[in-house]
Parts: structure tokens; C-alpha cells; sequence
């Protein structure tokens, strides 16, 4: 059986002060939760905090994006060896808002990816479709394209390694969610994908998450379904009760 993974993206939200208060509160919480990966992606400024805070824990510390160059003029951008350097583990790659706001394709996610991999620390691959692709019918085949495109060259066991959030970009920050058979209807297509691009082996070991609006009223049913192995949660994590419940609620379901 996969081991869920609920991640919290707080985006461009929390200082340093904020973090640390969100942490201090939050850990209580989930101190008991040892059968599911918990994971905080605060911003750049509060990974060493938050990171430090939960050192000899059960939760995890991942950055929310980074440049695949080890170092160089790349202003503004983050390496990965600054990103071990704060204490993060994980790596959240493409995610939808890196992707239409600021223009990154499938072969940055790329990129990315094999970077982080090679760093030895977890990508988050996030994956989805908007309503207009949605809406047309397209969303297997932009999954497949950015699937095909954002993994292109990994092996086998890289593939199973990896963590692939879905997340419809019509369901991000709007109170929309994809009910649960859309959901699993969505993840059973990329595993699928995934058995043809690394075998079935690869594909059962990939955990899939699912992003987009969760929140503690729908966690449960979410991730009740086969192919829906954690969530990868916006707004609702803010909140160290609110993403408390979604934890529990989801590991309860497995």
C-alpha cells in the first residue's frame, strides 16, 4: 500500500513570524500521525524556520519551486543546494501558477526534475488541465503531454520515486472542486500513463496527489478513491486546525 502524502503550498503567504507560529501550533496536531507523509512548502524566507522547527519530526519541509543550475546569474532564483542548505527535503515542480502566470513548460519542469532527483531530494510533480481543455475534451492528452514532457528520460525507479500532484487548474483557489469520480477518473488515467512510460511497477509506486480547493468537508471522500494517494492543499492549509483535519481525515480513509 502507498503511503499518503498531504502537503500544505501556503504560495506567497506567511512571514517568518507567521510560519513559526503556524508551526508551533500545527505539530501538536499531528503528533501521533506515523502512517502518512506530512509535508509544509512555506516560502523561500520561512524554509529554515519552519524546517528547523520541525527537525526530529514527523513532517517534512519542501521548497515550492527551484532553478535546475547548481549556481550562476540567475537573479531572483533558488538552488537546490540552497533549498538542502534551509533544510527542505522535497521540491514542488510546475505547479500550475509557475506554469501560466510565469511562463514554465514542460521542458523547465523537466529540467527540474531530473535536477532534483539528482540532488536526492523528492519532486512534487503537479500536472492538470484548465476548464477550456477540460470543457473541450482534451484533459487525457494534456495530461499525457505533460507527463511525456515533464519526465521525459527518467528511469524507472526515478518515476516510481516521484510524487505527481493532479491538479485541475479550474478547481485552484476558485471553491471548485473535481468531485471524487472526476478525481479518480483523472489519477487512474496517469497511472496508466505512467505503466506506459515506466511499467507497471513504477506506476504502482508513484503516489498521486490530488490539489485543487480541498478542504476538510471533502478530504475524506477525495481520498477514499483507489488511485487518489494524498493531497497537495492550497488555502485550506493556512490554518494549522484546518490542515490538522485534512490529515486526519485522510489517513483515516486509507
Amino acid at each position: 500500500m502507498r503511503t499518503p502524502v498531504l502537503a500544505a503550498n501556503w504560495k506567497m503567504h506567511k512571514t517568518v513570524a507567521e510560519a513559526t507560529a503556524f508551526t508551533t501550533a500545527f505539530l501538536p496536531l499531528v503528533a501521533g500521525v506515523d502512517d502518512a507523509e506530512i509535508v509544509i512548502a512555506p516560502p523561500f524566507t520561512a524554509l529554515a524556520a519552519v524546517a528547523g522547527a520541525c527537525r526530529g519530526g514527523n513532517v517534512a519541509v519542501a521548497a515550492q519551486n527551484v532553478h535546475w543550475e547548481p549556481q550562476g546569474a540567475f537573479t531572483g532564483e533558488v538552488s537546490l543546494a540552497m533549498l538542502q542548505d534551509a533544510g527542505a527535503s522535497r521540491v514542488i515542480v510546475g505547479h500550475s501558477e509557475r506554469r501560466h502566470l510565469f511562463g514554465e513548460g514542460d521542458a523547465a519542469v523537466n529540467r527540474k526534475t531530473r535536477a532534483v532527483l539528482a540532488a536526492g531530494l523528492t519532486p512534487i510533480v503537479c500536472i492538470g488541465e484548465t476548464l477550456a481543455e477540460r470543457e473541450a475534451g482534451e484533459t487525457e492528452a494534456v495530461l499525457d503531454r505533460q507527463l511525456d514532457g515533464g519526465l521525459a528520460g527518467l528511469a524507472a525507479d526515478a518515476i516510481g520515486s516521484i510524487v505527481v500532484a493532479y491538479e485541475p487548474v479550474w478547481a485552484i483557489g476558485t471553491g471548485r472542486t473535481a468531485t471524487p469520480e472526476q478525481a479518480q477518473e483523472a489519477h487512474a488515467h496517469v497511472r496508466r500513463r505512467l505503466a506506459a512510460l515506466a511499467g507497471q511497477t513504477a506506476a504502482d509506486r508513484c503516489r498521486l496527489l490530488y490539489g485543487g480547493s480541498v478542504k476538510p468537508a471533502n478530504a475524506a471522500d477525495l481520498s477514499a478513491r483507489p488511485d487518489v494517494d494524498g493531497a497537495l492543499v492550497g488555502g485550506a492549509s493556512l490554518d494549522p486546525h484546518s490542515f490538522a483535519a485534512i490529515v486526519n481525515s485522510c489517513r483515516e480513509e486509507r
